[in-house]
């Protein structure tokens, strides 16, 4: 059948009717086939958590399914799996459409204490910022992002007290101190990715911390930039392609997003303030972007 083209092949023992398109769909996919031949008692940890949680996978490896064992011995790294062990409390376990998986806190700790600071950032900023949603809406609320995950509420969820939580639990573990150093600088008011990296490329640009979503009153309404200096008059955007996707109202054509965006800015600007933009493609090399953010200051 797979030969034939029937079905595609997931791994050893497991197979599919089609490859999905998404990287995470597969990931998910790949999770499930791999715990089914595990011993009780894996749970679904460190990058696949994200993955299972819904959080961001930007500069994640998701080759292997990692899991983490409630034991001192045995860790492993195969093709396709990656076995940890290490402490874990009940507390720490929860399940998403079916599958033990660690909790949303406990996950960015052990992303933290093993991936780069960029990647790592941008999973706790989302965490972050879903936490502050979930406290305006309410605990007991079930994103419908997510259907899959059966009864757990706002699965990817983390607030600060969950976080300092589970660092304190970690105390002693290797990579520990990476973890709280990418805790300490996470923000959920950091709305996507290319944002989160932006904070990181701010920071290594040496640039002054910026205020996130800030706040300028115009003539009837206030808008709301991404970055804002507000001792230099100066504000910056991200411009990433899902920021338009989320901005689109039902009907909406894409330019009339585009037009908007262009009005505000210029509205922005008349309020004398200097705004740089910059894409994705500015990010892997920041020191040109940092030269106009620093060139429209205002000292």
């Amino acid at each position: 059948m797979v030969r034939a083209g029937v079905l595609a092949r997931l791994c050893r023992g497991a197979y599919i009717t089609s490859e999905p398109n998404d990287v995470c769909a597969r990931h998910r996919l790949l999770v499930r086939a791999v715990l089914a031949e595990l011993a009780l008692g894996a749970v679904a940890s460190h990058v696949s958590a994200a993955v299972l949680h819904g959080l961001p996978t930007w500069g994640l490896r998701l080759d292997r399914v990692h899991v983490t064992f409630a034991r001192r011995l045995g860790g492993r790294r195969e093709e396709r799996l990656y076995v940890h062990t290490a402490p874990l409390e009940p507390d720490e376990i929860v399940v998403i459409d079916g599958v033990l998986v660690t909790t949303a806190a406990r996950a960015l700790v052990d992303i933290a204490r093993t991936v780069g600071f960029e990647p790592a950032v941008a999973v706790a900023d989302a965490a972050l910022r879903l936490d502050t949603v979930r406290r305006r809406h309410g605990s007991s609320t079930v994103l419908p992002r997510w259907p899959e995950s059966g009864a757990l509420p706002w699965p990817g969820a983390a607030g600060r007290a969950e976080l300092d939580a589970a660092l304190r639990r970690a105390t002693g573990w290797p990579g520990v101190p990476a973890a709280r150093r990418v805790v300490a600088f996470a923000d959920g008011r950091a709305e996507s990715v290319g944002e989160s990296r932006s904070r990181v490329a701010i920071a290594r640009a040496g640039l002054p911390a910026p205020e996130l979503q800030w706040p300028v009153p115009l003539a009837g309404y206030t808008a709301y930039t991404d970055f804002g200096w507000p001792k230099q008059r100066t504000a910056g955007e991200f411009d990433g392609r899902i920021k338009y996707g989320r901005l689109l109202k039902p009907g909406q054509d894409p330019g009339e997003v585009v037009y908007a965006e262009k009005v505000r800015e210029d509205a922005v600007r008349a309020e004398d303030l200097g705004v740089v933009r910059w894409t994705w493609a500015d990010l892997d090399h920041f020191a040109a972007t940092a030269a106009r953010i620093r060139a429209r200051f205002r000292n």
